[in-house]
């Protein structure tokens, strides 16, 4: 078996969305920092409740998914078909936006520590004008594996394997057939685990670092950077002395074309036209 390698660092770089929310942007910070089926990941975090309190009011999405992971606070999710769903800390919410959708993400704290993910995965081209839906994931509902060799695994999506056995984690079945691991691991634990040689995969560091790769052919990945993962069956990290936090990404590629503006990812021009016009004129939401 190929152990894969740090192939790529993205360090990800301070920003704003929504009304002014203020967050780090690794995958999608350009066009050319994305990871087919992956088109972006935004890290939130803040104790100043300025750099959240503004929340992303409605807003369209047209063509992927989205995925939000609270780590710490409250989120309060609206959309334009009478949906909401409450993300407290170590909730998930899995939104395919598909044909489209019009929704509010919006804090439900005014003072406190506010931190998570946001992760956007594309969708292909048959699965794009598909009815939006949604599944809001509780924290009681994520599995948690304990390492032999110190840490822990929280399951989003796809399956743990651990000395031969097998977690599923509750998103299961997806065209991209996405893995999702946040990992935790203690000062100098090692954390390994197969990925199928012809998917993609990175990880993004938010506490500590981390050593990615074989013995002797290891590179440090540091906090607040995404590191993409050469091809190889398995991915295999070391935690540096102050220990580590990262999630773990992988999917199968789509190999399509991508066509984005803004909140819209289409496979051509024409299809990003007809989005706008159908946000406009209130197709994108008609049912």
């Amino acid at each position: 078996m190929t152990t894969r390698t740090l192939q790529k660092v993205i360090e990800s770089a301070a920003t704003s969305d929504g009304a002014g929310v203020k967050l780090r942007r690794s995958l999608g910070s350009s066009q050319f920092q994305r990871l087919d089926p992956f088109l972006m990941l935004d890290e939130f975090g803040t104790e100043n409740p300025d750099d959240y309190i503004a929340g992303f009011p409605n807003h369209p999405h047209r063509g992927f998914e989205t995925v939000t992971y609270m780590l710490d606070g409250h989120m309060l999710h609206q959309d334009h078909l009478g949906n909401r769903g409450d993300l407290k800390s170590g909730d998930v919410q899995w939104m395919t936006a598909g044909r489209g959708i019009i929704h509010s993400e919006m804090p439900q704290q005014l003072q406190g520590r506010m931190r998570g993910f946001q992760l956007w995965i594309n969708l292909p081209a048959r699965e794009k004008m598909k009815p939006p839906a949604y599944r809001d994931i509780p924290a009681s509902q994520i599995p948690g594996v304990d390492l032999p060799g110190g840490g822990r695994v929280k399951v989003i999506a796809g399956t743990l394997v651990v000395e031969g056995k097998a977690t599923p984690g509750p998103i299961q079945g997806l065209s991209t057939d996405p893995l999702y691991f946040d990992v935790a691991l203690p000062a100098r634990a090692a954390f390994a685990h197969p990925i199928p040689p012809d998917y993609n995969a990175f990880l993004y560091v938010y506490e500590g670092g981390v050593d990615v790769g074989p013995a002797g052919a290891a590179r440090v990945l540091k906090m607040r950077s995404a590191g993409v993962l050469s091809a190889g069956d398995v991915m295999a990290v070391t935690a540096g002395a102050q220990g580590a936090r990262f999630i773990l990404l992988a999917g199968k590629p789509i190999k399509e074309p991508v066509v984005q503006y803004g909140p819209f990812v289409m496979n051509t021009h024409e299809e990003i036209e007809q989005a706008v016009r159908d946000y406009q004129s209130g197709e994108l939401t008609r049912v």
